[in-house]
């Protein structure tokens, strides 16, 4: 609980867009988080697992740290007393003109974590926070408001990130997106974390670092040590300190595949219930995270899924495709099920609050964060109407064989209704932000797709890499170019395919057009690797994919 909270009128207006940083600023406050801000030999390092923000409003945002009161207060421990925190929150890192202050307490029953849902603040302003515990202070973090309502930016710029696997390499990916300096945020789709044992699930170098705990993240205490141990990579501490982030789960977050009444990585017979475990990864999901979410508090009473506006310009709509959804469609027999109406991959309270946000959203962009592919990736496509006699007696859906049932392609009757509503009223400049996949596609949405180029589409689709997790080419040792080139043949709507490369994206927003940059890490065994530019497509408003010569900067 916050108390004491004080909000003054001080705050400037500023620009959204790019920030004024100091140059190396994300990698001295990693360093702080790392080292520790009080004397030498001072024990414990009261903030060693940094400090974050998230989910930006135009009046508010989310804070976060964590606070080790002792050395025996470990992350999952249950351990140590409480603690009482100040935080505030100033428009200079100096902090000679406060605009927000209170204070917390840290308690062993929320693993010593703080998060606080700042309010009272300015829309559109850069804004420097801190905390203050056990006579140290913490490093300080940097964090904006989003636009008014009313308030039409001249552009947003997103970095864009999933699938980062501890045991497969380093977060290089990180510190680049911090290095920028022109981010308005982070949208992280998913798999921030994984929940495998040491030397489970690596990458092509096998484990390059590995896991704590060293077995699977199955209790609540197994959960809030594998996160607090990302919490020590200095280039996740860094971007987390320079720019808010707005994130949703995917499965590893829990369990490999997971669904609302399992997981293929979960045995009840040996781990226990799949409701149990499930509850204890959100419970330290939400603790350790900088995320906004209604509900109790775990489990199913979570709603994570929420909706952040960006003035005129855009709304992003972050889904929660694992907690409602049904198992996934299978090879065999079990395609058979993805065409079912009544199996759904959103459930129906998040597929029509959905629908209705993209019909009423007074934007120009409707971005939806969207951790699963919904564009088809099938062999081939298939035009239903002629050949519903072919499909029919094979048991395959019926606009083709998907390869991946985990997709919005084992759960085509949601995908129908949802671009059926786009269709029909008519929404435009729809453009969903993917990840899960460990690759990059950039792809046209058709209503059907053994009718492109010709027919409808409702919309784009960006897929970004992995930071770190295995690729099509770390699994074949091979480049897969080849492949890339073969699956676009087929699926013509698939405009950009990588299946190798580690890296990210970073999305750019403009009233003309949003276009997305690929970056891909050479090498992510190095800690300090380099990054090149991998390729950049766009759309313009009311437009197809175009493929674009090169970064917007």
């Amino acid at each position: 609980m916050t108390e004491n909270v004080f909000v003054s009128n001080q705050g400037t207006t500023g620009r959204f867009a790019r920030r004024a940083l100091l140059q190396g600023s994300a990698a001295a406050v990693a360093a702080t988080a790392v080292l520790g801000t009080g004397q030498a030999g001072a024990v414990p390092l009261v903030f060693r697992h940094g400090v974050a923000s998230g989910d930006p409003l135009p009046d508010g945002v989310i804070l976060w740290t964590r606070v080790t009161v002792s050395d025996e207060a470990t992350p999952g421990s249950g351990l140590g007393d409480p603690a009482a925190v100040r935080w505030e929150v100033a428009t200079d890192e100096r902090f000679a003109s406060i605009t927000a202050s209170g204070n917390t307490t840290a308690t062993a029953d929320a693993d010593h974590t703080v998060k606080i849902d700042v309010s009272g603040l300015a829309p559109a302003v850069e804004y420097f926070y801190r905390f203050h515990t056990l006579g140290q202070t913490s490093p300080v973090g940097r964090t904006t408001t989003a636009p008014a309502a009313e308030q039409s930016p001249d552009r947003l710029r997103f970095g864009v990130v999933s699938c980062a696997n501890w045991e497969a390499g380093y977060f290089s990916a990180y510190r680049h997106l911090a290095d920028r300096g022109d981010l308005d945020a982070i949208v992280h789709l998913g798999d921030y974390l994984y929940e495998y044992g040491n030397g489970e699930y690596g990458g092509r170098a096998g484990t390059v670092r590995p896991h704590e705990p060293a077995t699977e993240t199955i209790s609540l205490a197994d959960y809030r040590i594998r996160h607090a141990q990302y919490k020590t990579d200095p280039d996740l501490l860094g971007l987390h300190a320079t720019v808010p982030f707005i994130c949703t789960w995917d499965d590893h977050e829990s369990a490999d595949n997971s669904w609302s009444g399992g997981a293929n990585n979960h045995n009840p017979f040996t781990e226990g219930s799949w409701p149990g475990r499930r509850a204890a990864s959100a419970q330290a999901y939400l603790e350790w995270m900088p995320v906004r979410a209604a509900g109790s508090g775990s489990g199913a009473e979570v709603q994570l899924y929420r909706r952040l506006r960006f003035g005129t310009l855009a709304e992003l709509s972050m889904l929660d495709l694992r907690s409602y959804r049904d198992h996934e469609a299978t090879p065999g027999a079990g395609w058979r099920v993805a065409d079912d109406p009544a199996r759904t991959i959103t459930g129906k309270a998040q597929m029509e609050w959905l629908t209705a946000g993209l019909a009423s959203a007074p934007v120009r962009w409707k971005l939806v964060g969207n951790s699963v592919m919904i564009a088809p990736l099938v062999f081939p496509p298939l035009e239903p109407t002629t050949t519903a006699a072919i499909t029919g007696t094979m048991g395959i859906p019926r606009s083709g064989l998907s390869v991946n049932g985990d997709q919005w392609d084992g759960y085509t009757a949601d995908r129908t209704r949802l671009f059926r509503t786009i269709t029909e009223q008519q929404i435009s400049d729809v453009v969903f932000l993917t990840g899960d996949i460990h690759s990059s596609w950039a792809a046209d949405l058709p209503v059907e797709a053994a009718h492109y180029p010709g027919g409808e589409t409702v919309g784009t689709e960006f897929v970004v890499p992995s930071v770190t997790s295995s690729s099509l080419g770390d699994i074949l040792g091979a480049s897969t170019a080849p492949i890339a080139e073969s699956v676009k043949t087929v699926n013509r709507h698939m405009r950009y395919a990588e299946l190798d490369s580690h890296g990210y994206g970073v999305l750019e927003v403009t009233a003309e057009h949003v276009q997305m940059d690929w970056y891909y890490v050479l090498n992510v065994t190095d800690p300090n690797s380099a990054v090149r530019h991998g390729a950049s497509f766009a759309a313009r408003s009311g437009g197809r994919l175009e493929q674009r010569p090169g970064p917007f900067s």
